[in-house]
């Protein structure tokens, strides 16, 4: 016994210089951060909040003795790894993200040092099942949109058993709808568009089974399982998180349906149309009210480190939050982007000048 509890005290005694040296390890690299520096902001992160983080980046470099900052779109899920990876001139000083961050990523840039981050929700959008204007708009409900998707479905013959998805044309999703070949263009697993689609839209069709709905108190990973994955056997085709080629396909192919955000039909109104989901069109109004079912909040992500050392952080994160950019007649709202009410703006902006820290 006492041998045992000398080595418990030998492993406790390793354990706390492996902490340690974790810890030195994260203040050096703070200290070596704190005497470098990088000329322009690095932003990082969701392909539909990448037009409206560009449009404020281009405004601030012209308007500002700052560089104008480096946006990049990787996706939520791929721009919160990023982010997450450390704190220093080699990862990004902000991501944007078209869903909230999850506490797992919130772990994950606790693990890497990155203690201090800021969440700045900015607006909201609609996610749009469109396609082309040379095709009929297409009046379609959440549980269709299951049924055309999901990898499972309920058995068609009425029983409460589930079967690799048969349907090929939205004809045999519904018989209201046209024959023909179910094909949707959509964002991959690691956006943050995806997620949202499957947690509104498909999981929204798949809970209209109500034996289905019964089985997220009985086994609530199954149940996310069931209702969140996408078939893989053709009807969905994944096309990267370049929404601007997802309108070009939806041209070339006046029978596919596409996902992406309200701004790009909004930006490309000329060239495609929004389906119609549980009898709501997507506007800035069914979204600003909730009504339109399939709508999110978007946000961007600051590391606190960055701020003071990175040179513009605290005037992009001014710029960003001022009414002219974001407001109700701000130039956002005119690229697409649905805007806060002038009570919640005024309570993030507040937050954010005093870079206050993300609680999850």
């Amino acid at each position: 016994m006492q041998g045992i509890r000398y080595l418990n005290i030998e492993q406790g005694i390793h354990m706390n210089k492996i902490t340690l040296l974790a810890s030195l390890s994260i203040l050096m690299a703070a200290t070596q951060f704190a005497s470098a520096s990088r000329s322009n902001i690095n932003i990082v992160g969701s392909s539909t909040v990448y037009p409206f983080s560009t449009v404020v980046a281009e405004r601030f470099g012209r308007s500002t003795d700052f560089k104008t900052p480096k946006v990049e779109s990787t996706g939520s899920g791929g721009g919160m790894k990023l982010f997450c990876q450390g704190v220093g001139i080699q990862h990004p000083d902000i991501t944007n993200a078209s869903r909230r961050m999850k506490k797992s990523e919130f772990e994950l840039c606790k693990k890497n040092g990155v203690n201090g981050i800021v969440e700045v929700l900015i607006g909201y959008d609609g996610i749009v099942i469109a396609n082309s204007r040379k095709a009929a708009q297409m009046n379609i409900t959440r549980k269709d949109l299951f049924l055309a998707l999901a990898a499972q479905v309920p058995n068609p013959n009425g029983t409460e058993t589930l079967v690799p998805n048969p349907y090929r044309t939205w004809k045999d999703v519904n018989a209201s709808l046209p024959s023909i070949k179910i094909e949707v263009l959509g964002p991959p697993p690691t956006s943050g568009t995806r997620d949202a689609f499957a947690e509104l839209a498909l999981e929204g069709g798949c809970k209209k089974f109500a034996w289905i709905k019964a089985m997220k108190r009985q086994d609530k990973k199954a149940y996310k399982s069931l209702c969140h994955t996408v078939r893989e056997d053709g009807p969905y085709i994944e096309t990267g998180e370049n929404d601007n080629l997802i309108v070009q396909k939806l041209n070339a192919n006046k029978n596919a349906l596409g996902i992406f955000g309200f701004s790009f039909l909004d930006q490309n109104i000329d060239k495609v149309q929004a389906s119609i989901v549980d009898g709501k069109e997507p506007t800035f109004e069914t979204i600003a009210d909730g009504s339109y079912p399939v709508s999110r909040p978007l946000y961007f992500y600051v590391k606190k480190a960055h701020v003071g050392v990175v040179p513009g952080i605290a005037e992009y994160l001014a710029e960003f939050t001022r009414e002219a950019t974001w407001g109700d007649e701000g130039y956002l709202t005119e690229k697409g982007m649905i805007p806060l009410n002038d009570a919640k703006r005024a309570e993030i902006a507040s937050d954010v000048k005093s870079l206050q820290n993300l609680a999850l």
